[in-house]
């Protein structure tokens, strides 16, 4: 005799002549009615085996069990003789999940929510389920203030055994925040309550497009937040917000929001102090706090102080101290004391230092820019001063350090940089044409990470009708473990440069040097080199007079050792496109005494980014270059060491290497400067971020102002002839600079970054040449 098992409840019946008390040896277990369901999945399932006594109540209870696993829709225990039969009947398989009408969540992304679930094509469909996720879905788009939003699921079949799930979305408006009520404020009004919310309940006529009416309960939340902080900022340390209500119109359409709060009373700060293991001398730690007696009470200086205190603890190897800031209400009643609590813990040393995403840069070219070692004391100052190391490195796009405990031994951490690697190197490729030149073309190959070994290696050359230009450079910056860095660079040119825009001579030039680096400290490194160099130089008829007068009094063939030495400082936080930092240059080249032309050359340079907001992309940017050269003996400076100024990474809108001193022209010819021996040049530049772009660190975009020029201090002398034609005016005079605005942009590609310009000259003159739009690949300013 059976009886049919439906829901949840099992029932069991006996044979009709047993007492329904009575228990029985279980000599076999037969299941009946599987068709997917594995005989090993129920006999897992079901608490009962061969060769078990059992009763009414513990066959009652095993039925239960197995019908709790979801995969029936219904349970039979029946008995023949000691024989157990268990008969079921298997819930269906959800063979297709049809989804529509979703356009706030992502297909995808509402699959593998659906998935984790536990509703999928392939898994079996339980309708407790489908119905639990009709109400999650719900909640999802209440959350995101559409309250209208409508989910409806239905089931069809399509096969034996197998079921469609339908789940059609409508996703409805989001209602609109048209009341926010402020009950119990009195030291502040609503207008400056209101101006805390970024949730906004009078939206402009006009820039109502672009208001936040539109109400989420993370958006109310957030704003309640920033109103907790306002008022603990100003010194209301027991402000209260007592009580939240949020109603929707009968429409659900619209939204009205009640914030009840108790501002409470505005206390000062009387006695600082501190409890606990310090660590650190305790004037050292009061340097440190951004809180002073007397001032009013501010949880965001009271944060600042603690931040700066855990780092100071980390520095010194505490990287899990635990710094509180507890505010006690003095009992005059309108100040408070303020106790740092400062809990240290154990001293922490790095197990392991881990690198995860180079692919192509190799493990020992980041281990070396290391300061926090492996086996030492862990020094939060040091593991980020590592990070920056990384970054300036110019590899990588991003770097993200992080510190775990090691499992089992709490004075352990390991320490992993996650790096995302960028193009290293650029391609500068030039093209043009002129009629007395004909097809210009050129290219130039850096690469700052040579297969990965940290090496330097550029190469650059340049071909056309009337020049050649080969040139060969490669550095290793670590020569030694130390970071004494070795380089050598070889050179070849052969350039005419008639008719160009810097003016009309030819020169043929080879020659190689060496340099060394020597690092000062981490930011700071001197470098020494010297080289060698052999100069011909050919003129023409329309050679401009000061050329033709030099070569005339000084030869045309020049032999030179130079000798340079260079200082250079660089925090700057990244080594492409930096957003923050600065940078500064000092270098002096030299053409020492038994060269054909001797001379010294002093240039410095600096940058200075000051960021404006925590993401750093709003922030300006200063930068300036000045140069100066001279002639050691009463012999002019040699012309083709001058300065050039204009063009990108110069003064933006002049062509590159056009302003300058005029020269005195001849037979026709049409050069425009010789350069200067003193160079002035300076932008400034308001950095921006690109709209709609995520991925801000590969884009800089900037509005700058530039100013520039070069100036000779003596005038070259010219040709007898030429001598009532000259217009050279020496001496250095600021009214003579050039000035130009614009917007910049530079974009980290994969072939290096490209930059571009649109620049306005400013205050430009009848001879000068300008050139509105500029680009480059490779180049950043």
């Amino acid at each position: 005799m059976k009886i049919k098992t439906i829901g949840l409840a099992a029932l069991l019946l006996v044979s009709a002549q047993a007492a329904q008390a009575q228990s029985f040896h279980v000599s076999d277990i037969r299941v009946e009615g599987l068709q997917r369901v594995s005989p090993a999945s129920v006999f897992n399932a079901f608490p009962v085996s061969a060769r078990d006594r059992v009763d009414e109540r513990e066959l009652a209870e095993a039925a239960r069990e197995l019908f709790a696993t979801g995969l029936f829709e219904d349970v039979t225990l029946a008995r023949e003789g000691d024989v157990l039969i268990i008969q079921v009947v298997e819930r269906p398989t959800i063979a297709r999940l049809n989804i529509e009408g979703n356009k706030q969540i992502a297909d995808e992304d509402l699959r593998n929510g659906l998935k984790q679930a536990g509703l999928d094509e392939g898994q079996v469909l339980q309708l407790s389920t489908l119905e639990e996720i009709q109400r999650e879905l719900e909640g999802v788009y209440q959350s995101q203030g559409r309250y209208s939003a409508q989910i409806e699921t239905s089931v069809e079949e399509v096969g034996e055994g197998q079921v469609q799930v339908n789940i059609n979305i409508d996703e409805g408006a989001v209602a609109k925040i048209r009341q926010i009520n402020i009950v119990g404020n009195h030291d502040f009004d609503d207008e400056q309550l209101r101006e805390v919310f970024e949730l906004d309940d009078k939206p402009g006529w006009f820039f109502g497009w672009f208001s936040s009416d539109e109400y989420s309960r993370e958006a109310l939340s957030g704003d309640l937040e920033r109103l907790r902080s306002f008022y603990l900022d100003r010194g209301y340390v027991n402000f209260n917000i007592e009580s939240t209500q949020v109603s929707i119109s009968p429409d659900k359409s619209r939204i009205f929001v009640t914030v009840n709060l108790d501002e409470g009373q505005q206390y000062r700060l009387d006695d600082i102090r501190f409890a606990g293991d310090l660590q650190i001398p305790e004037d050292e730690a009061r340097e440190l706090l951004k809180v002073e007696s007397g001032e009013i009470f501010s949880r965001s200086d009271v944060t600042a102080s603690i931040e700066a205190l855990r780092s100071r603890l980390g520095a010194e190897g505490f990287a899990f101290a635990n710094v509180d800031g507890i505010p006690e209400v003095a009992a005059s009643g309108d100040t408070v004391d303020l106790i740092f609590r400062v809990e240290p813990g154990r001293r922490a040393y790095v197990r392991r230092i881990e690198f995860v995403g180079n692919t192509t840069t190799q493990d020992e070219v980041l281990r070396r820019e290391m300061v926090q070692m492996e086996g030492a004391p862990a020094s939060t100052e040091s593991i980020s001063q590592s990070r920056q190391r990384l970054e300036r490195l110019g590899f990588f796009k991003q770097v993200d350090v992080e510190t775990r405990p090691v499992a089992g031994a709490p004075d352990q951490l390991d320490v992993t940089y996650t790096v995302e690697e960028q193009p290293s190197g650029s391609i500068s490729v030039s093209f043009g044409f002129s009629q007395s030149a004909g097809l210009i073309y050129g290219a130039s190959i850096s690469q700052n990470n040579f297969l990965g070994t940290g090496n330097r290696v550029n190469f650059t050359a340049q071909r056309s009708d009337t020049f050649t230009n080969l040139n060969f450079g490669f550095t290793d910056p670590y020569w030694t473990l130390d970071g004494i860095s070795r380089g050598y660079n070889l050179f070849y040119r052969e350039t005419d440069y008639e008719d160009s825009d810097i003016s009309t001579y030819s020169t043929d030039a080879y020659g190689g040097g060496i340099n060394f680096g020597y690092p000062i400290n981490e930011l700071a490194r001197l470098n020494f080199g010297a080289s060698v160099e052999d100069l011909s130089i050919d003129t023409y008829r329309d050679t401009a007079s000061e050329i033709q007068r030099y070569v005339d009094d000084q030869g045309s063939d020049a032999q030179s050792l130079k000798l340079t030495a260079s200082w250079t400082r660089n925090k700057l936080n990244r080594g492409i496109m930096p957003t923050a930092g600065n940078y500064q240059r000092l270098s002096l080249e030299t053409a020492v005494p038994g060269s054909d032309a001797e001379y010294y050359k002093l240039r410095a340079q600096a940058r200075q980014l000051l960021p404006f907001n925590e993401e750093q992309t709003w922030g300006l940017k200063f930068g300036g270059e000045l140069g100066y050269a001279d002639a050691f003996s009463s012999d002019p400076y040699p012309f083709y060491e001058n300065f050039f100024s204009g063009g990108l990474g110069s003064v933006r809108g002049y062509t590159g290497n056009t302003l300058g001193p005029a020269v005195t022209e001849r037979n026709g010819g049409d050069d425009r400067t010789l350069g200067g021996n003193v160079l002035v040049e300076g932008s400034a530049e308001v950095l921006f971020p690109m709209p709609f772009i995520k991925d801000q660190r590969s884009l800089q975009t900037s509005l700058f102002l530039d100013a520039g020029n070069t100036f000779l201090t003596d005038c070259y002398p010219v040709l007898d002839e030429d001598a009532d034609r000259q217009q050279c005016d020496s001496g250095v005079d600021l009214s003579d600079l050039r000035y130009s605005a614009g917007v910049g942009l530079s974009w980290l590609t994969p072939v290096g970054p490209l930059t571009f310009s649109v620049a306005q000259p400013l205050n430009d003159k009848s001879n000068d040449e300008t050139q509105v739009f500029q680009f480059s690949l490779g180049q950043t300013f």
